[in-house]
């Protein structure tokens, strides 16, 4: 069987975008931004998690990597601390499109360093909300 789904899984805080340090997340909630990517691209599965929770992120991973053909991952404050997220994302036969939405680069140190970032296909950071839509454009084209 082919699998058409490409899951959208974000990390802790991320519920708050909109509302949260506006000046680096700006001011458009997450979920409506998201819900408007699923609009521009119907003919994609595209599914949606958040969690602030570890554990779940792990269990989505490793369940989108069954039922789908790539993950979208933003992992938040996790991908600078987690190698259970980082051995999950290893663990993935998919592509695994890792982003951020604010360049992480030209934030404090300590955010410069993304253990998750060594598992992923790839990292897009630092241009917004857009991330997603990057990944997902990159993703429909290989």
């Amino acid at each position: 069987m082919t699998h058409t789904g490409i899951a959208i899984i974000n990390g802790p805080n991320l519920n708050l975008v909109g509302s949260r340090e506006p000046g680096i997340y700006g001011e458009v909630h997450l979920d409506v931004f998201l819900l408007e990517l699923k609009q521009l691209h119907p003919d994609l599965d595209i599914q949606v998690m958040q969690s602030n929770l570890e554990g779940q992120l792990i269990n989505w991973i490793q369940q989108a990597n069954t039922d789908n053909r790539a993950i979208i991952l933003n992992p938040g404050g996790y991908a600078h601390t987690s190698v259970a997220i980082l051995d999950a994302i290893r663990s993935c036969k998919v592509p695994v499109i890792e982003v951020h939405i604010s360049n992480v680069h030209a934030r404090e140190p300590f955010r410069h360093t993304l253990l998750t970032a060594a598992a992923a296909k790839g990292v897009i950071s630092g241009f917004g909300l857009e991330v997603y839509q990057m990944a997902l454009i990159y993703l429909t084209r290989s």
